[in-house]
Formats: C-alpha cells, sequence, structure tokens
C-alpha cells in the first residue's frame, strides 16, 4: 500500500460556515467527492485528523466525526497504527456518482426491462399540462387555497401533536382512522345521500389509487371497463394500470349514454362513471340514466365506481343525490376526495364500498402502502367533527358561484366569437368551446405564452375529439384578477387560425 500522504492542500474540500449543513458533513462530503471523482488515488494515506482539523480550521471532533462515516461506509481503511487510507478497492457502481449523467437527465432505462403493459404507460398524460408555477388563472383541480382557514388548520394540527399518543405513533389500520371514517359517513349520509356505515369507510391517499384498488379487487387482466368519452385522465391511468380494457362510451348534456355502452361493452366488468358532475364535460347524469345504469349492472353483474369529486359545489337547487343513493343491489363503490375541498396537498380520499366487498379491498390494501397517515387522518377528523368542514364548504360555495359569475360576465364581454361556455350548475371549471377548425392544443400553448394556464379539451379523449375546446378552472382566481385574464386569453385565441379540414402549416 503506498505511504505517500497527501498534503491537505490538495484536498480542496470547500468548507461554508454560515451553511445550514453541518460541517463534518460538508467535510464527509468533500473526501468522498474525492475519492469518487479519482483525485483521491485508491491506496493512498490521507492527512492525519489532527493535521486537518487545523488546516481547516475546525475541531479535531468534526473531522473525527467525517473519518468516522467514511470509514463506516468503506471509503477509508485503517491500517494500525500507521494511518488511514483510500481503501484499494471500490464497487464500479459507485464510480460513477461524479460522472455526467445523459443528455435529458438520469441514465437510460435498460433495454427489455418492462412489460409491455409498464412499456405502455410510460408518457400517459397523469393530468392537464401545468405552467411550472404556483397555481394561476385558469388551472383547473385546485380550490381556493387563498382562502382556505389557514390558521385553523394550523392550530388544529399543533394541538393533535401536543397531545399526540403513542397509538397515533403505532402503524393505523388500513382501513383507515376510525374517528375520520365516522365522521366521512355522517358527512355523506346528510350532503350526498349515501347509504352507508362507517364501517364500508375505507380512507385512501388519492382517488386515483381507490381506482386502482376497486381495479385490483375486481378485474382481471382484459376485462372490460366502460369509461367516459371525454373522461378524467387519472381514471384511464389507473384502469390500463390494472390491464383493463377501456371501452370508451360517449357523454352527451344527459351524461354516460347508457344504451351505447350496453351496445359497446355488453360483457363489462365495470363502470367508471362521474354522474353528478361528469369530468371534464359537466353534464349531470340523467335520472332515466342513473336507474338504466343500476338496473343493467344489476342484470350483468358489474360493478359501478363513481367518483364524486366535486359534488359539493352545486349553484342551482341543492346538490343532487349521490348514484350509490339509489343502488338497491350493492352495486356502487363510491368515491370522494378531500384535495377539492380542502387543499391538493392533503392526499386524503375514500372508497365507501358494498359491505360484502370491505374484507375483500382491505386485505388488498394491506399490500399496498397499507394505510395514509394516521395524524393526517386524525387532524382531518377534528376539522370535521368540531364543524369546521361543513362551514368551509358552504364559504367555498358562495365564493365559488360569484368567481364562476364573473367569469361569465367577462367571458360574454371579451370571449364572444372565440369561446362558448357551456352551460354547468356546479364544479369548480367551465368547459368552453371553440370555434369550428381551431386547435385546442394550439389554443392550450397560445395561452400559455400569455401566462394563461388552460387545458386542451382534446386531451381528454382516447378517440378524435369532435370539436376543441378549453377547460378553464375559475375557483383558484380571486374575482378580481378574473376579467383581466379573461382579456389575456382573448388575445391568445384571436391568434389562433381557424383550419378547415387539414391543419394548416
Amino acid at each position: 500500500m503506498p505511504r505517500r500522504p497527501i498534503a491537505p492542500a490538495d484536498l480542496l474540500i470547500p468548507l461554508q460556515p454560515h451553511d445550514a449543513e453541518p460541517m463534518y458533513r460538508q467535510i464527509y462530503r468533500g473526501l468522498r467527492d474525492a475519492i469518487l471523482q479519482r483525485r483521491l488515488a485508491p491506496g493512498a494515506r490521507v492527512p492525519s485528523t489532527r493535521t486537518l482539523s487545523r488546516d481547516l480550521g475546525v475541531s479535531r471532533n468534526t473531522v473525527l466525526l467525517a473519518f468516522d462515516q467514511l470509514l463506516a461506509e468503506g471509503y477509508l481503511v485503517g491500517s494500525g497504527g500507521s494511518g488511514t487510507y483510500v481503501a484499494p478497492e471500490l464497487p464500479d457502481r459507485f464510480l460513477t456518482v461524479g460522472a455526467k449523467p445523459r443528455a435529458g437527465g438520469g441514465a437510460a432505462a435498460p433495454a427489455g426491462r418492462l412489460s409491455r403493459r409498464g412499456a405502455g404507460l410510460v408518457g400517459f398524460p397523469t393530468g392537464a399540462p401545468r405552467l411550472n408555477e404556483p397555481a394561476r388563472a385558469f388551472r383547473t383541480g385546485t380550490p381556493a387555497l387563498d382562502a382556505f382557514p389557514i390558521d385553523l388548520w394550523a392550530r388544529l394540527a399543533a394541538r393533535r401533536y401536543r397531545r399526540l399518543s403513542i397509538a397515533l405513533l403505532e402503524h393505523g389500520d388500513p382501513a383507515g382512522y376510525w374517528p375520520l371514517r365516522e365522521a366521512i359517513a355522517e358527512h355523506v349520509r346528510a350532503a350526498r345521500g349515501v347509504q352507508c356505515e362507517p364501517a364500508q369507510v375505507i380512507v385512501l391517499g388519492a382517488a386515483q389509487q381507490a381506482i386502482e384498488l376497486a381495479a385490483r379487487a375486481l378485474l382481471d387482466p382484459g376485462d372490460a371497463v366502460w369509461l367516459e368519452e371525454p373522461g378524467y385522465l387519472g381514471a384511464r391511468g389507473a384502469l390500463l394500470a390494472a390491464g383493463a380494457r377501456l371501452v370508451p362510451v360517449p357523454v352527451d348534456r344527459e351524461g354516460i349514454d347508457v344504451a351505447r355502452g350496453m351496445a359497446l361493452g355488453p360483457d363489462a366488468r365495470l363502470v367508471y362513471v362521474s354522474p353528478s358532475h361528469q369530468y371534464p364535460t359537466g353534464a349531470t347524469l340523467s335520472l332515466s340514466r342513473r336507474l338504466a345504469l343500476l338496473r343493467w349492472a344489476g342484470e350483468a353483474g358489474a360493478w359501478i365506481l363513481e367518483d364524486d369529486y366535486d359534488s359539493e359545489y352545486r349553484y342551482a337547487g341543492r346538490p343532487l343525490m349521490a348514484l350509490q343513493g339509489l343502488d338497491r343491489d350493492g352495486r356502487v363503490l363510491y368515491v370522494g376526495t378531500f384535495s377539492k375541498t380542502l387543499f391538493p396537498s392533503i392526499r386524503l380520499a375514500y372508497l365507501i364500498a358494498p359491505k360484502p366487498l370491505v374484507p375483500a379491498l382491505v386485505s388488498i390494501r394491506g399490500i399496498g402502502d397499507q394505510h395514509a397517515s394516521t395524524i393526517e387522518q386524525a387532524v382531518v377528523a377534528d376539522f370535521m367533527t368540531e364543524g369546521h368542514f361543513a362551514r368551509h364548504v358552504r364559504r367555498m360555495r358562495a365564493l365559488y358561484a360569484e368567481r364562476r359569475a364573473v367569469f361569465l360576465d367577462a367571458a360574454a364581454r371579451w370571449l364572444d366569437g372565440l369561446l362558448e361556455p357551456l352551460p354547468a350548475d356546479g364544479g369548480m371549471h367551465v368547459l368552453g368551446l371553440l370555434r369550428e377548425g381551431v386547435d385546442d392544443r394550439e389554443a392550450s400553448r397560445a395561452a400559455a405564452e400569455r401566462g394563461i394556464e388552460v387545458s386542451p379539451l382534446s386531451l381528454y379523449y382516447a378517440g378524435p375529439c369532435p370539436r376543441g375546446g378549453l377547460l378553464i378552472g375559475y375557483a383558484a382566481v380571486p374575482s378580481g384578477l378574473i376579467p383581466g385574464a379573461v382579456r389575456r386569453l382573448a388575445d391568445a385565441l384571436r391568434a389562433i387560425p381557424q383550419q378547415s379540414g387539414r391543419r394548416r402549416r
């Protein structure tokens, strides 16, 4: 083993005394990088901890901490009383740490490692395109974060942490925190007409996770599933990942066309539907179609997955009863989420299943991530049981109605002839149809250049989109900012040429 020591000046360990990273970690990182980049040759003797502490201007204990870490990880080796040396051999895979990454970031995926299903999912759109900034006009799916009671939420969370019990630090129930399941059951019974008991509620991390869980439990690869056309991308992705054979079923002003579904996929095992406020069109499933869908599911032995993502926000009359409330055969699984009523990063949703399915669903759920954060669930339970949730939803309903009215008024003034908003009595967004022949993806890009975020309707079609449109989310935009944003959107749309037949070059 070479005995020539390395001069401390050769190590070039840049220390930042005011950095948040501890000094010993900076020394550890500097020595490790020098070893991995071969600036310190294998077998070379490193300066003593006493010498390094003097030359770097730090305590010897600080250097000892760095050496202990490097010795433990195998970068350095001790040799009796003769000193400390760079390890003579390092695993080849570690020697690429400091290498320049490939263009595009990251290493190339090993050839042939993905399944056919996995390869088909790579690059699948998971949602509407977003500008790389906080919520702005007119992002869809984002509630009014500017109106969320942050101080109240912080007090509830702080109270929970002050009174933290050992039980909340343990593994939780895969079905969810019981007080939250009770609160959810009470809320959906009163507000949505859902027929359920707390034991039927399963708390999950997101609505997509609820869809994935239902698919894992109820579908075999290749089973047919009705999917609304156009429809929610998250549902399409989750069902594709489960190996389902998707049957796009057209949506019109009365919601999903049940008769067409029966013709296109008579053998369907499951139907995904958003009956109260169809995404993205905003249509409401008519009573006659609700009854027809339930009747067909009962006769065919199929399941219905009802996504009730933002039904709390209805501006004409009371919110409609959930489809699940009409179910007499136990065929409907009901999905709700807190991402639209509270805030997106809460990552809590729930699945309400027919009683016979609950044990199997909970068992299968335990195979995955086991349970959502129990402490977060406890804070939401407090927010609900103390009445804050109901008050917050009422305030947001009034606020969104105001912002919707401001948008529609501004659209009538500046978007006339450019965009036709479709009527919708609820939700957090408006779907507007573009002039015939206007490419909605080009319109979305043109709007982004002016700082406006709108989603092209064609993104939500599995097949061809008959007419371009834009999804316009108004919930997260303060009323005073809406008119100016509408004017910028109008400027963008005027710059998009109409096309007849073939696309203009």
